[in-house]
């Protein structure tokens, strides 16, 4: 019996693992516990393992500023988008702007190419002034639109860029940013624009301004005999007809186009000298203002002197080709002039004095004590 007793507490019988309860697993957890802390008394304690589970409360934060943060991205991708949409309009409703009022300007200028009809003067039969022969034109057609619109873009073009890479290479560029359509605008671009859209509007001004006056005052050429070549209505010439003031009279034009019929008529005021005339100093006035390279202190008055040059001799030819009377020249040469003056004084921006808005900071002493002497301090 004793026997049994000790072998059966020795050697307990071990049955099938079955689940335990779970104060019957906590009771016996403890229980090991307890025999393992009095066995091992002097025994290191077993390293402990800490898991951090969020709860679900942080769970939630953190997805709710999750959320806050992409819907602040749409909203400020969606707030750019408008921004560009309403840039983009703003810049084509300018541009579009200024187009229409060039059409405004050079519509009617249009219209009296084709439709104009000059006023009809009459002449005197002796008339030494209008016995001039026809000839060719020195300064041809495409040399005047050369001379007045290829110097003066491509002057304005280069000046421009060269500013701007200045500009950028020292820092001094302005902080203004165009974009269309996702683009920068270059800023030599942009000032390419206004001021050649200025040159433009005063060259379509100064043109309509000669027209209104050709056609309304209707002076004959200095070779008008010898385009028209009149006829009276009995069938007369001028042989026939010493100083009498005709009319009425047909012109036989032998040898003429329609086209020189109806230029004959429009001598006053010169077209080419008052164009040659707003283009060049205009572009001579535009050098002056914008023209800023220290290599050489006569070039820009040498480029000035040239183009000015340019125009007094397109009107001098117009003299000597018998197109115009020296009046004629005058009175175009001075409107060209005057409306470049004008043009770039009041409409465009050339010689407009930014204000200043950089203080004074004194650099050395001699600068400080320069600026203490210059305030006055009165006591009354």
């Amino acid at each position: 019996m004793s026997n049994e007793s000790s072998a059966s507490e020795t050697t307990p019988l071990r049955r099938p693992e079955s689940p335990l309860s779970a104060d019957s697993s906590a009771n016996v957890a403890s229980g090991n516990n307890n025999n393992n802390h009095n066995n091992n008394k002097n025994a290191a304690p077993p390293a402990q393992i800490t898991l951090t589970i969020p709860s679900s409360s942080n769970d939630n934060n953190s997805t709710s500023s999750i959320e806050e943060r992409l819907q602040s991205n749409i909203q400020q991708q969606t707030q750019q988008n408008i921004t560009n949409m309403d840039t983009n309009k703003r810049i084509l409703c300018r541009v579009g702007l200024d187009i229409l009022i060039l059409l405004c300007v050079g519509f009617p200028i249009l219209l009296f190419y084709l439709l104009g009809d000059p006023y009809k003067r009459g002449f005197f039969c002796d008339d030494e002034s209008l016995m001039h022969p026809f000839k060719e034109s020195t300064v041809r057609n495409w040399m005047l639109y050369f001379i007045g619109m290829g110097l003066p873009l491509g002057t304005i073009l280069i000046v421009e860029v060269l500013l701007s890479r200045e500009a950028s290479a020292s820092g001094t560029g302005t902080p203004r940013r165009y974009i269309f359509m996702n683009y920068e605008i270059p800023d030599w671009m942009i000032e390419c624009y206004k001021k050649i859209g200025i040159f433009g509007f005063g060259a379509a001004v100064t043109q309509l301004t000669t027209d209104i006056a050709k056609y309304s005052i209707g002076r004959l050429r200095p070779h008008f005999f010898a385009v028209c070549q009149p006829v009276m209505p009995d069938g007369s010439t001028c042989e026939l007809n010493a100083g009498k003031y005709i009319t009425e009279f047909e012109c036989r034009g032998v040898g003429s186009t329609a086209r020189m019929l109806k230029e004959m008529r429009l001598s006053f005021p010169s077209g080419h000298s008052s164009f040659t005339f707003y283009t060049m100093v205009y572009v001579a006035l535009y050098l002056q203002a914008r023209m800023k390279w220290r290599g050489s202190k006569l070039l820009r008055h040498f480029l000035q002197f040239m183009f000015i040059m340019i125009a007094w001799y397109t009107a001098l030819s117009r003299v000597s080709d018998y197109k115009h009377h020296w009046s004629d020249v005058l009175a175009g040469s001075t409107i060209g002039a005057v409306s470049a003056l004008i043009v770039a004084n009041y409409v465009s921006d050339l010689f407009t004095k930014s204000p200043s808005t950089k203080p004074y900071m004194p650099r050395s002493s001699q600068d400080i004590s320069r600026t203490h002497s210059s305030v006055v301090v009165t006591t009354n």
